[in-house]
């Protein structure tokens, strides 16, 4: 048996050490968490996606009791993107979280259902998606979904014989 070895490459960033663009993208995900409706986790999490032609989306969890019908950030952004301009491919999406001691000292990362979501956006468009993960220690810069997906089922996969 032999064994592999999976790694991933990701930057590690200050706020002051990313762009314009990238710093308001973090900026609208932190103003995103106060459109959560979390009820019952009290964990807000917001989203904001830079589309192609430069507009910025937004989009903030959603819980609901009759769980699991509630949402995520990342999904309900990339969804209202997906709705409104299905013509852009999604180049960026960032992602902030609080609680009700305040935002997040260490990043969080999308889950699994998200994961996927953004695989099929960037197979969809047949073009990475960058993902910015804030908290207030610093940001998580990574090139692609699949780098933490990297045992992914998407493209070829489903269509292998």
């Amino acid at each position: 048996m032999e064994e592999i070895k999976l790694e991933i490459k990701m930057n590690f960033a200050q706020m002051d050490e990313l762009n314009d663009i990238e710093q308001q993208l973090i900026k609208r995900a932190i103003e995103a968490t106060h459109n959560s409706y979390a009820n019952y986790s009290h964990f807000y999490v917001g989203a904001a996606l830079l589309l192609e032609n430069g507009e910025i989306m937004i989009g903030a969890n959603q819980e609901n009791a009759a769980f699991p019908s509630g949402l995520c950030a990342e999904r309900t952004a990339i969804f209202a993107a997906q709705a409104n301009h299905p013509e852009l491919k999604i180049t960026t999406l960032a992602i902030a979280a609080r609680n009700e001691n305040g935002l997040l000292k260490s990043p969080i990362t999308p889950c699994g259902a998200c994961r996927q979501v953004i695989l099929e956006i960037e197979d969809r468009y047949k073009s990475p998606v960058r993902i910015l993960l804030y908290g207030t220690e610093g940001v998580y810069i990574i090139k692609s979904v699949k780098d933490l997906l990297p045992l992914c089922f998407v493209d070829e996969n489903m269509h292998k014989k």
